[in-house]
């Protein structure tokens, strides 16, 4: 059986990451090009060879339950699996999942039927890159009950985020929620044995989210009515139980907001991205769609990502993310724009019932032009749309007539429709 069982959580309804999830799950999000969010944690487990990996949902789950059905299918002699547990109504639980921990209650009866001795607990809106197997040997090493993955962050960082105190061998003393930047968190200040070799100026250590649990440990934390592990179940943790920090020193960013989604999307564009997607020793994996290579017709890329799949034809893209089968006529123009494709090729027939519809087809109109925005699947954007060119429209955050402005972001959503000269 498991010795350690995976659990990726995938989080509430998403709103953050609004309009994005109008239709999908968090987890089920396009990410780069190819990828959706889930399959960071999800590759983190594999590249440890942690095979057996649940995945905790109850919003919009459809798209997530066919992406993960699609991808991860293991060989019947490895006992390994990727399976979604959505909210379900038992004799016992008849409600929602009320909080992380709470969702990980309701699903011990799925638990114990793979007598795990190490519980790992993974967010499903992250992007690293961690050794599993060597936070798990640590927790072994230190006998510790509960273990904690945390990075080093500035006090300005450390205002939104989960504070922990921790001693020079590692023990967690103490946890701050969310300080703020006015209170006075200096004795929460990371000892030196703790940070970095060519780290500056103080530091703190901020929970990740990441967790090891003993499965004692996890039976004992969760042996009452408390609903969330960062706010409530580590909190009383490190009062009773032998808590540790795993100090991690990579690349790591929480991309659930509309804002930090984008900056991580444009960044893989760069010549030397924080998180490298072309790490051949430890992948990132997703579904294999058998997509012919992407064709550029006359076009001028420059530091851009194009998927499978894509047709792009007398364009200019620069610092942009382009998803698979995307279409992009003649003229069209992206600077700085995350679009995430489609999930269908249109034939000839569709064609002509779209102009006979006088609506778009999928993709990028002739001479379209681009700036600042993210683009969602299948959206149809005619011919002269001109998105975040012209800089003395109103930029004001909020929901508009088939777009949405977030954090200064254009979004245009799933199966949107922009008609030829429409202007954001």
């Amino acid at each position: 059986m498991a010795e350690v069982l995976s659990i990726v959580l995938g989080g509430g309804k998403g709103t953050r990451l609004f309009p994005l999830t109008a239709e999908r799950s968090k987890p089920a999000v396009p990410f780069g090009g190819k990828y959706r969010i889930v399959d960071i944690p999800i590759s983190n487990c594999i590249n440890a060879n942690l095979r057996q990996i649940y995945i905790l949902t109850q919003f919009n789950s459809a798209s997530l339950h066919v992406h993960i059905a699609k991808t991860y299918v293991f060989d019947t002699f490895s006992h390994g699996f990727v399976e979604i547990l959505a909210a379900e109504q038992t004799l016992e639980h008849s409600g929602w999942y009320e909080g992380t921990a709470d969702a990980v209650r309701k699903n011990f009866i799925h638990f114990h039927t793979q007598k795990p001795d190490y519980y790992v607990i993974l967010s499903g809106d992250q992007l690293y890159r961690m050794d599993l197997n060597d936070m798990i040997q640590k927790h072994k090493d230190a006998e510790a009950d509960i273990t904690i993955a945390c990075t080093t962050v500035t006090r300005e960082a450390a205002s939104e985020l989960g504070i922990l105190k921790a001693s020079k061998k590692n023990v967690i003393t103490e946890f701050l929620e969310k300080p703020g930047p006015t209170k006075d968190i200096a004795d929460f200040k990371a000892p030196d044995e703790l940070k970095p070799a060519d780290t500056k100026g103080d530091r703190y250590l901020a929970s990740m989210g990441i967790y090891v649990f003993s499965a004692a440990a996890m039976e004992k934390c969760l042996d009452n009515q408390l609903t969330d592990f960062g706010k409530e179940i580590i909190p009383e943790a490190i009062a009773k139980l032998k808590v540790h920090s795993y100090i991690f020193n990579g690349y790591w960013e929480d991309i659930g907001t509309i804002r930090s989604f984008y900056e991580a999307n444009l960044n893989l564009t760069t010549l030397k991205p924080d998180f490298d997607i072309y790490d051949e020793d430890r992948p990132i994996y997703t579904y294999i769609g058998n997509l012919p290579p992407s064709k550029m017709n006359f076009s001028n890329m420059n530091q851009s990502i194009a998927s499978e799949g894509c047709i792009i034809t007398n364009a200019s893209i620069t610092n942009s993310v382009v998803g698979v089968r995307t279409i992009i006529e003649a003229g069209a123009s992206f600077n700085g724009v995350v679009c995430m494709g489609a999930d269908f090729y249109e034939n000839e027939r569709q064609k002509q019932a779209n102009n006979e519809a006088r609506i778009p087809n999928i993709g990028i109109g002739q001479g379209a032009f681009i700036k600042g925005a993210i683009i969602d699947k299948n959206a149809r954007i005619g011919d002269s749309c001109r998105i975040g060119i012209d800089d003395n429209l109103n930029r004001q955050d909020g929901h508009y007539n088939g777009y949405h402005i977030i954090d200064g972001i254009i979004v245009i959503p799933k199966n949107a429709i922009l008609y030829p000269g429409t202007v954001i």
